[in-house]
């Protein structure tokens, strides 16, 4: 027994002296090295300096010409649906009044369809022809397009439309998405060192297109995971009619053919904030290869008592919550947006009806989008958060088109009012520079015309009229579900999550 004793302690010295294999030991170190190699890419592109430019908050300057546009769609008592649309109207007219600069900024800009194609209007190529037909009238005209790569499947397909206009003479940049932080942090620490350093091609693939017909590669899908994008819908150009020579548009809408029965907000203007908005534009052009630009916007306007500042990145969410915490008891503010999910942002409405503010707030019920199902999150979760606080909620009535506006609209007692509108969701993806987005902020006299419009919008949807409806009551879509609440946290925290 005292050998076998001996012999087995002395085999357990020896095992211990030699220890693990050196392979297994340099393989566990490098597993450990390449983990804290992605943990390092994953920190650095999360928190990485913005391009120069960006995450823009403007002064207010006085503005002329303050205009308030919207795309409504309702049914009637038969369920018939009806669409009314003003703003790509307005836009094909600065187009067209446009004579030495026309700068277009838009996300979505495509004639791409769901499993149910969306007939109301083919707003891609009514785009195409308005342009080609005034590049071909205007021929001193500069024309500047700057949008997203979505629209090329990330460089997976062809766009026949971008073609035409690079054909008829406008500049088409897409946008750089690199430079900006992932918001998806988790996924690109893996891709960008990988599938992210290969050029895609246009030549054909053989996985479907996510988002509509034809073909495109495995990197187009790749990429479209780091769900990051050039989110602005931005139009300026000279107008020889507007007050200090240029006029401009920001908007929710998108010229996207699937999008067209939408409903959605514009805010036209002209004056000095016009050249602040160039700015921020040539900053996107200034990282993706863009020509400059130099317009000079006349300062001396004749004071009408409205201000406009133009709001990019996290300077939107800065002043939404600046907006928020500013009303008390008596004050009132109107919520209308596509995506509400940004935890700043519910808090503070929140404890602004605890602060005895009428606070309404619409919200798409999220159950469709272009014809696939959706699970209601973010805004079920959201909004049974918020009634439970005291915030009065109701959905769009939707039928196949989205509830796509995005505005807040705060009115102060005193008379004053303020209008934040644009191209922001009111989400981290949005809000935390990371999505390119584009706002402006509207002050002024509680009775002009701007805010009249805004709140007249507001009301029509969130009050119906006989024989038309527009929202329906809370209880319709009503979900208070912890799983799907924890579920909204934890997409809206990490980044996965397509808002």
């Amino acid at each position: 027994m005292d050998a076998y004793d001996d012999s087995t302690v002395i085999a357990q010295e020896e095992a211990e002296k030699k220890g693990l294999p050196k392979w297994l030991k340099w393989a566990g170190l490098s597993v450990l090295g390449l983990i804290l190699l992605l943990a390092a890419l994953e920190a650095y592109h999360y928190i990485r300096p913005l391009p120069a430019g960006l995450s823009h908050r403007g002064e207010l300057r006085p503005a002329t010409d303050v205009r308030f546009l919207s795309d409504v769609t309702y049914v009637d008592s038969s369920g018939t649906r009806y669409v009314r649309q003003e703003i790509f109207d307005e836009v094909f007219s600065m187009i067209e009044n446009a004579e030495k600069l026309l700068l277009i900024d838009m996300f979505l800009f495509n004639d791409f369809q769901g499993p149910e194609p969306e007939t109301t209007r083919a707003l891609s190529s009514e785009l195409v022809r308005v342009l080609v037909q005034k590049m071909a009238s205007t021929p001193r005209l500069r024309a500047v397009l700057i949008t997203d790569p979505i629209n090329t499947v990330y460089g997976g397909m062809r766009s026949e439309q971008f073609e035409a206009l690079r054909a008829a003479g406008v500049e088409v940049v897409e946008t750089n998405l690199k430079p900006l932080r992932d918001p998806n942090p988790v996924y690109s620490a893996l891709w960008r060192p990988t599938f992210g350093l290969l050029q895609n091609t246009d030549s054909g693939g053989r996985l479907p297109n996510p988002f509509g017909q034809g073909k495109v590669t495995l990197r187009s899908w790749l990429t479209l995971l780091n769900f990051k994008a050039n989110h602005r819908k931005v139009i300026l150009a000279d107008d020889p009619l507007a007050p200090g020579g240029w006029s401009a548009l920001v908007t929710s809408a998108n010229p996207h053919d699937a999008s067209s029965a939408h409903g959605n907000i514009a805010v036209r203007f002209s004056g000095p904030a016009v050249a602040d908005l160039l700015e921020t534009e040539k900053a996107v052009l200034g990282f993706s290869g863009g020509r400059d630009i130099t317009i000079e916007v006349n300062p001396a306007l004749e004071q009408t008592g409205m201000n406009v500042a133009v709001l990019t990145e996290s300077a939107i969410e800065e002043a939404l919550l600046e907006t928020i915490y500013r009303a008390r008891e008596g004050d009132s503010l109107m919520v209308s947006v596509f995506y509400l999910s940004d935890r700043d942002i519910v808090w503070a409405l929140k404890e602004a009806r605890a602060a005895g503010v009428n606070v309404r707030v619409l919200l798409d019920p999220n159950f469709d989008a272009f014809g696939h199902d959706k699970n209601g999150i973010p805004n079920r979760p959201v909004g049974a958060e918020l009634t439970r606080s005291g915030v009065s909620l109701r959905w769009c009535d939707t039928h196949g088109e989205q509830c796509h506006a995005k505005l807040l609209l705060a009115d102060y007692a005193g008379g004053l009012s303020r209008l934040i509108a644009g191209s922001a969701n009111f989400t981290r993806r949005n809000l935390d520079d990371l999505n390119l987005e584009t706002d402006v902020l509207v002050e002024g006299p509680s009775g002009a015309g701007v805010f009249s419009d805004a709140r007249g919008y507001f009301e029509l949807v969130w009050n119906n009229q006989p024989g038309r409806y527009f929202s329906v009551a809370y209880d319709k879509f009503a979900e208070d579900s912890i799983a799907r609440d924890y579920l909204y946290r934890f997409q809206e925290a990490t980044g996965l999550s397509t808002f």
